[in-house]
């Protein structure tokens, strides 16, 4: 038998040394006679441990389930031997396809700890598909202008809506029930905002309605709009009205 010549340091494991005698045949590995390569496994462990030499436990590991099939396919039935074979053969082409898979992306990359590959063109979506509360929008906001921008007073025009609006006094409204008593001293409830201009003119009417019957000068009998609202004494007098 041929005499091969090899050095420990070079193999990965027992599946780097199984290999090379594989590819020392220039065959595939479905086609390689497994037997053979078996024993040129085992004179190669054999002759290091005469050596002295220090091997590793993943060698003798393999040696011994090498010598194994070995012993089974001595046996006159020797399915489980073509079983164990078929396993071995399958192990090697899987361990083969890593090396070669391993070897391209180390081309690539500047070693196994890395790897790089050409940036790719991504279609870009604008949509914004999320939906938020209101109140998560208002703190994107507030955090949006800064703590600066939070300190400085609104714009004029956020007073516009309000400094537009003519408002209307408790006490004027107070003079025109008086004079509106003075038609008469029994009116319907309704008929005091008739003529209201805007909603300040009737909430001002409201209160002083309630104004009044607070100090006693009129009565509201009924319910809702068709309640009459009756003056009590002939003369209405001053009346105190609470800021």
């Amino acid at each position: 038998m041929e005499k091969i010549q090899y050095k420990l340091e070079v193999f990965e494991g027992p599946m780097d040394l199984l290999l090379l005698l594989i590819s020392k045949k220039k065959l595939s590995i479905n086609d390689v006679p497994i037997l053979e390569i078996i024993e040129q496994y085992l004179d190669y462990v054999r002759r290091m441990q005469e050596e002295n030499l220090d091997l590793s436990s993943e060698f003798l590991e393999m040696a011994a389930r090498l010598l194994y099939i070995k012993t089974v396919s001595l046996l006159p039935v020797h399915e489980e031997a073509e079983q164990l074979v078929e396993e071995l053969r399958g192990e090697l082409t899987e361990y083969q396809d890593c090396k070669r898979v391993a070897l391209e992306l180390q081309k690539k990359g500047r070693g196994f700890d890395f790897f790089g590959r050409e940036p790719e063109e991504i279609e870009e979506d604008m949509t914004y598909t999320r939906i938020h509360e209101p109140f998560e929008i208002f703190k994107a906001y507030m955090a949006a202008v800064g703590k600066g921008k939070r300190k400085l007073p609104p714009p004029f025009e956020a007073f516009r809506g309000i400094v537009a609006h003519k408002i209307v006094s408790v006490a004027s409204r107070i003079s025109f029930i008086i004079e509106k008593f003075r038609s008469g001293s029994k009116h319907k409830f309704e008929s005091f905002f008739e003529d209201s201009q805007s909603k300040s003119e009737m909430v001002a009417t409201f209160l002083a309605l309630l104004a009044m019957v607070k100090a006693k000068k009129i009565s509201v009998d009924g319910i809702g709009e068709d309640a009459d609202v009756t003056l009590l004494s002939g003369r209405v007098g001053e009346i105190e009205i609470d800021e």
